[in-house]
């Protein structure tokens, strides 16, 4: 990588797969990802562990993408499968988040998380980037710039303007090709600029929509053997194209940083390759909800803690690269390449764990209750509540009811 590469805010490896559909959408009880407790009983209600599996699955494909990226030249089996993921992991985390988007009204408790668990992490993490590139890069005149997201905190300003945009696709008549015409218009100008990252925030909107449209039957469809055997042909497939397209094809268009005319190809092909990208990323990503587990697994737990592996991880991505580790020959080997791989999902790995979300919540899930005025609605509806049902607060629950 080049060092004029290193000092771009928009380098290739910041193309996170990842959700980060961090947990907020889940800490407001949603009830996409649980099924509700008995109302009698007061139970908590219960993660659906498919979503958690489709989570750390997406972020452990998010590093193994950053791992790959600096293998690409040498390997075109790299290159191939770099772009095979790149096409449907970060659309896949993007529907997830959409997905859990439904529900949001903009109430002032959303709004709160949403600044808690997303902006503030933003404002952190921009910072923190920053920092450590002036040190690990030796840079130290690299400027903070909040309107300027860098590396991976691209993501979490693209979701504050998503879920902020929920209630205005909640009214559209067809909110899907409403936001497909949106980013076609994207895709064909190169004026937009990077303050906020738009052409990303814009080009990847579709996938949200798409995610505020789903209903919980259209995951289920995926979760019948027959979606399974479809689905292999469409994978390998997929694959084929792919190692095909590796030397020929501009990886870039995955990105959707730039508009057509910035990458060198004429304006015409930014709307047809944003419209043929949105239907190859959907297949791929609903062959990759397919073989997602349905069950708890051992990794299950960890999908709760996704926002923690996208964002830490990012340090170690990028300090491989300004501290020359892919200077090493024995990297680009096949032995290589399988053990970054695995060294990746593994590093991603133990940074979703309990322990380091215990560490780094002061970061990611601020309570800030400073920073808010108390809602006196929803108190008076707290107190009601604790007056109307006790028992199901001090009372334990009998087993087996």
């Amino acid at each position: 990588m080049t060092s004029a590469s290193l000092h771009s805010r928009k380098s290739p490896e910041s193309q996170p797969a990842g959700d980060a559909s961090a947990r907020n959408e889940e800490r407001g009880g949603n009830a996409e990802n649980s099924r509700a407790g008995s109302p009698e009983t007061g139970r908590p209600k219960e993660r659906d562990p498919f979503f958690d599996n489709a989570k750390y699955l997406a972020i452990a494909l998010v590093a193994c993408g950053h791992a790959w990226e600096p293998l690409r030249d040498g390997s075109r089996t790299a290159a191939a499968l770099y772009i095979f993921v790149y096409a449907f992991h970060m659309p896949a985390f993007i529907i997830i988040s959409g997905y859990f988007s439904r529900s949001f009204t903009a109430r002032p408790a959303q709004l709160k998380r949403l600044i808690t668990g997303v902006a503030v992490p933003y404002i952190i993490f921009e910072v923190a980037y920053t920092l450590f590139k002036r040190v690990a890069n030796d840079d130290p005149t690299y400027p903070i710039s909040l309107l300027d997201p860098w590396y991976l905190t691209w993501f979490l300003v693209a979701l504050v303007v998503w879920r902020l945009s929920t209630p205005l696709w909640k009214i559209a008549r067809w909110p899907v090709p409403l936001a497909l015409a949106i980013a076609v218009l994207a895709a064909v100008s190169p004026d937009i600029g990077d303050d906020l990252d738009l052409q990303r925030v814009l080009q990847f909107m579709p996938f949200f929509v798409l995610g505020l449209v789903l209903k919980p039957e259209h995951f289920q469809l995926l979760r019948r053997r027959e979606a399974k055997l479809l689905s292999l042909p469409v994978i390998s497939g997929a694959l084929l194209f792919a190692y095909w397209a590796a030397p020929r094809m501009n990886a870039a268009w995955f990105y959707k940083r730039d508009s057509a005319q910035e990458l060198g190809a004429p304006a015409w092909t930014g709307g047809l390759m944003t419209l043929a990208l949105f239907g190859c990323s959907t297949l791929l990503a609903a062959c990759f909800f397919v073989w997602v587990p349905k069950r708890t697994m051992w990794f299950t737990a960890l999908g709760a803690g996704t926002l923690y592996g996208y964002l830490l991880h990012g340090f170690l991505a990028k300090g491989s690269r300004f501290w020359d580790w892919y200077e090493l020959p024995w990297l680009h080997t096949a032995d290589g390449m399988i053990a970054l791989t695995v060294f990746a999902a593994a590093l991603v790995t133990s940074l979703c764990t309990p322990p380091v979300q215990r560490m780094f919540r002061f970061a990611m899930e601020p309570r800030m209750e400073w920073a808010f005025r108390k809602d006196p609605a929803g108190t008076a509806r707290s107190r009601t509540a604790d007056d109307v049902r006790p028992d199901a607060q001090r009372t334990p629950v009998p087993a087996g009811r």
